[in-house]
């Protein structure tokens, strides 16, 4: 278990420095442009290149050593922020305010290409969970998993904002740069005793690179799968409104500053979340797990944003970050024991494509849409003569409509997932796919 704690902690380094770009990133931009269409924009082009990668990155992951692929989503990372920083300050500030201006969206690409990079750890992780923890341990090792990411997030948030409020982007990319240098010297003397992966007499070149038909058959012969697949893009349908509107909400009630340290705060969820998660599993039933923490989730995005109140949205914001890990360690749970180790790879990162793939639709659409319907609704439209003597006017509130819309679309939606069959079938195939030998 000792390479599996180095792992977590060079993970949390690399996650804490490329969330603190990507925060960073989206409140500068805000700042700069006061547009929620850019921030929409942001978060649209982010997951379309996540959901566009995951496959070649699971086919990197399966193909090559794990730790060989880990060290150079470092190097590559280095390189974009490097790239990123020298554009910046040949360019300047003032060219990147407008909004419809190349300068901005060229910035915005360098940065994201290295933020990208990092994620080939998110598909590499799980499957080193594989191999290195015993089955009956693996759903508490990825409560642990889970921790590491809400360390990130606590560390990160505070970190973004007061460094967009102090040195901008330019304090940002130095330190990621920095940074990036010492988790890729740290993972050097990580020691990981990897099987190798031997291919399979006559197996085609094809396959052993992508082999997205293969992965295609791996999937559809676990009954349910699939739609565990399709259930969580379809969460992350609705997600994708959280990327695109969270930022400006919150920055719409309080400062950089108190919104930094806010997201400080409630990010505590996930090491708490972690911890119990480490400690008590997740039951006999992942599957089960993971479509009643979504009804609550849900359901709480419903009333979070009733009234224009931070500590309402930071009370929301806690049990939402509480249950995620808790949704995210039962599909890799779940995953881990029905795919086979030497697909794991390709499989993680077809999951992550498709169910990163409904994000960008809606940061899209969502973006816009909010900008110039629903804020022009809750401001002076039909919505604020209707609702706005309880709900309240503004354009703080043509956000926050959206967001109890979309609680109200996924607590019907998680309902009828509990109540399907492809989840019956796929925890019956969970429960009864026999353990792996120690």
């Amino acid at each position: 278990m000792k390479p599996f704690y180095q792992l977590l902690g060079n993970n949390l380094v690399a996650n804490v420095t490329n969330y603190t770009v990507w925060f960073a990133l989206t409140f500068w931009v805000y700042l700069e442009t006061r547009s929620v269409f850019a921030t929409g924009m942001i978060a649209g082009i982010y997951v379309v290149f996540t959901a566009a990668s995951g496959m070649w990155f699971g086919s990197l992951v399966d193909h090559n050593r794990k730790k060989l692929v880990m060290l150079g989503s470092s190097v590559v990372s280095f390189v974009f922020y490097a790239l990123s920083l020298a554009y910046h300050l040949a360019v300047g500030e003032p060219a990147m305010r407008d909004v419809g201006g190349v300068h901005l969206w060229l910035f915005v690409l360098l940065v994201m290409l290295g933020m990208l990079a990092g994620n080939i750890r998110g598909i590499a992780l799980p499957t080193l969970v594989t191999v290195l923890v015993p089955e009956d341990r693996r759903d508490k090792a990825n409560g642990l998993v889970g921790m590491v990411t809400g360390v990130g997030f606590l560390t990160t948030s505070v970190i973004s904002g007061f460094l967009v409020a102090w040195g901008g982007m330019y304090a940002t990319l130095a330190l990621a740069m920095a940074f990036t240098v010492a988790v890729f010297l740290h993972l050097l003397f990580v020691r990981l005793d990897e099987p190798a992966r031997e291919a399979t007499p006559g197996e085609p070149a094809a396959s052993r690179r992508m082999d997205l038909s293969g992965t295609l058959k791996v999937i559809g012969a676990v009954p349910g799968l699939f739609a565990l697949i399709f259930f969580a893009a379809f969460n992350n349908f609705l997600g994708g409104i959280f990327m695109a509107l969270m930022d400006a909400y919150g920055l719409s009630l309080v400062s950089v500053q108190a919104w930094g340290l806010l997201w400080g705060g409630v990010s505590t969820a996930f090491i708490l979340s972690g911890m119990v998660i480490a400690r008590t599993g997740l039951g006999s039933n992942p599957l089960r797990t993971l479509l009643l923490v979504n009804l609550i989730m849900w359901s709480v995005c419903c009333v979070f944003t009733l009234q224009s109140s931070i500590w309402l949205l930071a009370a929301g914001c806690f049990v939402w970050m509480f249950l995620g890990p808790y949704a995210e360690a039962a599909e890799h749970t779940t995953l881990q024991k029905v795919v086979p180790f030497e697909r794991q790879g390709r499989v993680f990162g077809f999951a992550q494509s498709v169910e990163q793939a409904a994000s960008p639709l809606t940061a899209f659409l969502m973006g816009p849409l909010t900008q110039f319907v629903f804020i022009p609704l809750m401001t002076d439209g039909a919505g604020a003569d209707a609702i706005g003597d309880w709900f309240g006017r503004g354009p703080d509130r043509g956000i926050a409509l959206v967001f109890t819309l979309a609680g109200v679309v996924g607590v019907i939606v998680t309902t009828i997932a509990l109540n399907s069959r492809p989840y019956r079938a796929l925890s019956a195939a969970y429960a009864s796919r026999a353990p792996e030998p120690a």
